[in-house]
């Protein structure tokens, strides 16, 4: 079953529901989706719509103009369509740490996403034995901050080559560059530990067991230019007592940081979330 699947948000104004599942259902279309959300503070209407495009009327390749023309220009919408035909191409970002990725490249040679990973790419040589044992290309640019303006730019044509829908940062230790953020608005999910900002630095985990911690946690989030600050996407938190060793908090975060970044996948690639200012509208 081919699907469209429209992710949009726009003022609230009575009737919205009725007018989207009106386009649908008078063009022939089956709605085996629908999930929405008000936000009334800020009186803004967000929707997920799936529809069974079998015997749509219209031609899959007009959809987006036939709704640009009678309801998002009417109503203000910001929208996003997808078709369920067409698999997101990811690429996966590393330097040596290898827990969110071995649980990622597990996860999709399991059949458990419906994505494509072209490429993996490295500023260190660290984890090409595993991308090896994948079969997936591996790539290594050695930036650092001296030459990262040099290239960058090289990265960014090698996914521009590959057609990347969007990034995962697998504890990928470089900051991106804004000419890649802007290339990339909401399709860079980074992970990192819970305590930002109260314990920064190479050794956080260190850092919490000396303040003696009774909680640790792990964030996912798209990436902006405000580092460490953009949308969340996933969080969860384990508890941590006085018997637990450094490595302990190290093993315990680790398994954290794997669940909570492929989570934040899964929902990405589900197209589930929208982004509004700086948060995040998750679909069920």
């Amino acid at each position: 079953m081919k699907t469209a699947i429209l992710l949009l948000h726009c003022p609230d104004k009575p009737g919205l529901i009725a007018e989207l599942t009106n386009f649908v259902t008078v063009n022939n279309g089956n709605i085996v989706y629908l999930d929405q959300y008000v936000d009334h503070t800020e009186g803004i209407f967000f929707m997920r719509m799936e529809w069974d495009l079998g015997k749509f009327l219209i031609p899959t390749d007009k959809i987006e103009d036939y709704f640009t023309t009678l309801y998002a220009q009417k109503h203000n919408m910001e929208f996003r369509l997808y078709f369920s035909d067409k698999k997101p191409r990811m690429a996966i970002f590393v330097s040596k740490m290898s827990h969110c990725l071995y649980d990622m490249l597990a996860r999709y040679t399991a059949g458990e996403w419906d994505v494509d990973i072209p490429l993996i790419i490295s500023n260190h040589p660290d984890l090409k034995p595993a991308a090896d044992r994948f079969g997936i290309p591996y790539h290594i640019f050695p930036i650092t901050k001296d030459n990262k303006a040099e290239l960058e730019p090289q990265e960014m044509k090698l996914l521009k080559d590959n057609d990347i829908d969007f990034i995962v940062l697998a504890r990928y230790m470089q900051i991106i560059s804004p000419e890649m953020i802007a290339a990339y608005p909401n399709k860079i999910i980074n992970i990192h530990h819970s305590f930002l900002p109260a314990f920064v630095g190479a050794k956080p985990y260190h850092a919490a067991y000396a303040r003696g911690v009774k909680l640790i946690g792990a964030t996912s989030h798209y990436v902006t230019q405000d580092l460490d600050a953009g949308p969340i996407i996933e969080q969860d938190v384990t508890r941590i007592t006085h018997k637990d060793t450094i490595q302990d908090l190290i093993n315990k975060g680790k398994d954290l940081e794997k669940i909570v970044l492929s989570a934040a996948v899964q929902k990405h690639i589900e197209r589930k979330i929208l982004s509004f200012k700086n948060k995040t509208v998750i679909f069920n």
